[in-house]
């Protein structure tokens, strides 16, 4: 940029501008202005200091100032890398942040998990007052072990005389979720036998490792959804006395990419009693780490069982609602959603609830944490619409299970999902509250890689 012979050197990244320099900036920007939003990244101003040329490793390390903010565990000084009017569209939010709150907000999050990157592949461009790097980039979270690799986009900008990120543009790596693991119905009704021999070991912590990282079990006599290694470990601690063995009755299997499902009736003699127990079940399993684990699994005693109990129930007052009372209280979280209040929402969820949304890894578990996902989420005007419902009650409780469609009213988008709601009623006020809530990309939006590559070669 005008180079060395007409600037004086100054600290990294500025010279004193020259009237050579500036008249050399203007002419070759007249050519044509390029725009980042409200930002022009092109247009000089007479006080502004001119940029010489940076290097392409000097560029590179402006990643290390970033990925330094991210080592310190403090979001604001994160969103203090990127610039005033900067936009954010990060890999696992499907709102772009377009300021320092909105930023702060997704690294308040994401810092949870003590994330590490590395930059693996990238390609810089630099031009007047700009630079660019894009590539791939990989993240050890130090929470949990976990890496994870995804693609990137920096485009930097020289603000108040420092580089900061402009634009920052993160996206899931595309192998790492089209490449579809096959498998029979034989080999899915297979699955259970492992589940089934983990059962016989009588060892909670063998039986809890057959679950997914994020699996989600809701047991068959017990309110409480279980929804990590712990707490699934608890419940078998209890449910290993009575020395379960299993058999499926009848089985209906589905097939997806990386997915799959197993719904139908078991069986179980308990060695310790002599007692047989029919039970429905849903087994949903993901392909993770390398071998097939329970996803979401779901087990409720058989309809004609729960009769008796709901008569002679100890507490009088228990409530057990119908199917179309059920699937009635979707509609009251619905029309929260219209009010485009995130306090409305937040309210339609129990005092200790689970919500496990479907473009966060963060489970909100409490009133301020779910208040603040829907703050982003009512931006888009979601109007939700079940389309397949599968309901179970019992005393003071139930759940919908199925399969939901939203319109956003602001973008016209249409967007299918799988959920689970688990409904409570309110000790205080006799209302029931959402104690549980999980919603998930459908799987068949998931495109297997092979289809991918066919339909390049038909192209």
């Amino acid at each position: 940029l005008a180079r060395a012979a007409s600037a004086t050197p100054a600290p990294f990244g500025v010279v004193i501008p020259t009237e050579g320099s500036v008249t050399a900036l203007a002419g070759r920007r007249r050519k044509g202005k390029k725009t980042y939003g409200k930002v022009n990244i092109n247009k000089p101003s007479a006080s502004s200091p001119v940029i010489k040329a940076v290097t392409e490793s000097e560029i590179r390390s402006l990643f290390s100032l970033w990925n330094n903010a991210l080592a310190t565990g403090d979001s604001r000084i994160v969103a203090k890398r990127y610039a005033k009017e900067a936009v954010l569209l990060p890999t696992v939010s499907d709102t772009p942040r377009t300021d320092y709150a909105s930023i702060k907000d997704y690294f308040d999050a994401f810092l949870l998990k003590e994330p590490q990157g590395t930059i693996l592949e990238g390609d810089i461009r630099i031009g007047d007052g700009w630079a660019q790097d894009a590539g791939i980039y990989e993240f050890t979270m130090g929470a949990t072990g976990d890496k994870v690799k995804a693609r990137y986009t920096y485009v930097y900008v020289f603000e108040n005389n420092q580089w900061k990120i402009a634009h920052h543009h993160s996206s899931v790596m595309p192998e790492g979720i089209d490449i579809a693991k096959a498998i029979t119905e034989d080999e899915v009704r297979g699955l259970f036998q492992l589940w089934n021999s983990a059962l016989d070991t009588l060892d909670s912590d063998a039986v809890a490792k057959r679950y997914a990282k994020t699996g989600v079990l809701l047991p068959t006599v017990s309110d409480v959804p279980r929804t990590d290694y712990d707490s699934i470990k608890d419940y078998f601690n209890a449910f290993l006395l009575k020395k379960p063995q299993g058999t499926i009755l009848e089985s209906n299997v589905m097939i997806g990419t990386n997915w799959c499902q197993d719904a139908g009736i078991y069986e179980f003699t308990m060695g310790a009693t002599g007692d047989k127990v029919k039970a429905r079940y849903s087994f949903i399993y993901t392909f993770e780490d390398g071998q097939w684990k329970i996803a979401h699994h779901h087990s409720s005693m058989m309809p004609e069982a729960q009769l008796e109990p709901v008569t002679t129930s100890a507490d009088p007052s228990a409530v057990v609602l119908e199917d179309k009372d059920v699937k009635s209280l979707f509609s009251l979280w619905n029309d929260a959603l219209a009010t485009l209040d995130p306090d409305a929402v937040a309210a339609r969820y129990s005092k200790s609830p689970c919500l496990l949304p479907t473009v966060s890894d963060v489970p909100r578990t409490d009133y301020d944490s779910i208040k603040a996902y829907f703050v982003d989420f009512l931006k888009k005007e979601p109007q939700g619409t079940i389309l397949e419902s599968y309901t179970t009650s019992g005393p003071n409780w139930c759940m919908d299970d199925g399969i939901y469609e939203f319109v956003f009213g602001a973008t016209g988008d249409i967007v299918k999902a799988r959920y689970s709601f688990v409904y409570t009623k309110d000790e205080n006020d006799d209302t029931w509250k959402i104690a549980h809530h999980h919603s998930s990309q459908m799987p068949e939006e998931v495109v297997p890689k092979a289809s991918l590559e066919a339909a390049v070669v038909e192209a």
